[in-house]
């Protein structure tokens, strides 16, 4: 989809960007800038906390998991500060528990990795009674079921054991499934 079809950008363009993956933070960064907004961004609560204290943006973009802490405590402070700002959540471990905890909370939508800039601008400039156009490159089923498996791996302190009976899973069939690169 073209960037053309996207909705005007409000009169405020300001936009909080915050995810602890810094080089994915640039280039998102850059990206938003070329759309017209203006960008800040924080790699941790802590300082996307201080942010939408400070100046709350009218857009954020957040990342669920950080290492201080967890995304929607942004969220609950940007929501405090500024009712109006649109939030996207984003996060490499897609769960459905999540997406409801982030919508109760008040984000506008809630995208998974790897989510690219047009999606993530769709979604912050969609009108509330239209769905965003689904993804152009949604994760594969192989795909999901890696991340998950990887996501249990590592709460369970890459124990392969306590993972693979958390996972109900043969412990060399994990093995064999951990040895993999991921698939695409």
């Amino acid at each position: 989809m073209a960037d053309t079809a996207l909705p005007e950008i409000g009169p405020d363009p300001s936009l909080l960007l915050v995810d602890d993956d810094e080089p994915f933070l640039r280039r998102l960064a850059k990206a938003m800038e070329k759309r017209g907004f203006a960008v800040e961004t924080a790699d941790s609560v802590a300082g996307g906390q201080a942010i939408a204290m400070a100046r709350p943006p009218a857009y954020a973009v957040v990342d669920l998991r950080l290492e201080d802490g967890n995304g929607l405590d942004i969220v609950e402070v940007l929501r405090e500060k500024r009712p109006d700002s649109r939030v996207v959540v984003l996060t490499g471990y897609g769960a459905i528990a999540t997406a409801v905890a982030a919508v109760k909370i008040g984000a506008t939508d809630y995208l998974s990795k790897p989510a690219d800039a047009t999606d993530i601008t769709h979604a912050l400039l969609a009108s509330d009674d239209v769905l965003p156009p689904p993804p152009e490159n949604p994760m594969s089923a192989d795909r999901v079921r890696w991340e998950h498996i990887q996501r249990v791996y590592e709460l369970c302190d890459r124990n392969v054991s306590e993972t693979a009976r958390r996972l109900n899973m043969h412990r060399r069939t994990l093995q064999r499934i951990l040895a993999k690169r991921s698939p695409k």
